[in-house]
């Protein structure tokens, strides 16, 4: 979440950051959100009945601030079907890994129990499917012999610092067209949505 405010105000991002929420009292992006002085709902999910109570909850809040676009940052829930619709198109988020492979949870763990020589970063639109919308950019970072899960994480987590932005900013500027579940980008060709991470370490 800092990595794309400050993005916005650096002018990285042709954005406004119009409103933060996050569901954990005690998250990093709590902190980050306060010292940019980002207007910032704190919604504990723990606080409400069921899960779609805490979603009409959380959709109010957003609609309110009136965003073009929802992007998720380090947001660890499955979202109900009916939030899912009611901001299809412009809602958005950054799994940490190359998908399809390895939906949900623990993706590094996973990626590393498999053997696979390539892992990354996926950022697409959220639609009903867990982690099956569609694509706008990936990045692949490759997996090293000495890699363990903090390790693999750390780089994949500058992957996704370099390449969120990239994927937003095409949101912004109303590039993106959906056509049988696949994402199309206008001016932007295969190669520009594939980000190649290389790292010495």
């Amino acid at each position: 979440m800092r990595n794309l405010a400050l993005a916005c105000a650096e002018g990285r991002l042709p954005a406004q950051v119009v409103a933060v929420v996050c569901n954990k009292p005690d998250a990093p992006g709590v902190n980050h959100a306060r010292d940019l002085g980002l207007p910032l709902q704190v919604l504990d999910h723990r606080e409400f009945a069921d899960r779609d109570r805490f979603d009409e909850s959380l959709a109010r809040h957003l609609e309110a601030a009136q965003p073009d676009l929802v992007v998720l940052a380090g947001f660890m829930r499955i979202l109900t079907p009916a939030f899912v619709r009611r901001f299809s198109g412009r809602l958005v988020n950054i799994h940490p890994s190359l998908l399809p492979a390895f939906p949900g949870v623990h993706t590094h763990a996973r990626a590393l129990e498999s053997g696979v020589r390539l892992h990354g970063a996926t950022v697409h639109l959220v639609t009903e499917a867990l982690d099956h919308g569609p694509i706008l950019a990936q990045a692949a970072v490759p997996v090293q012999p000495q890699d363990d899960v903090e390790t693999l994480a750390a780089r994949v987590l500058q992957a996704e610092h370099a390449l969120y932005p990239r994927a937003i900013s095409w949101l912004l500027e109303e590039r993106v067209n959906v056509h049988g579940g696949r994402a199309q980008i206008e001016g932007i060709d295969a190669a520009q949505r594939l980000l190649m991470w290389s790292f010495e370490t």
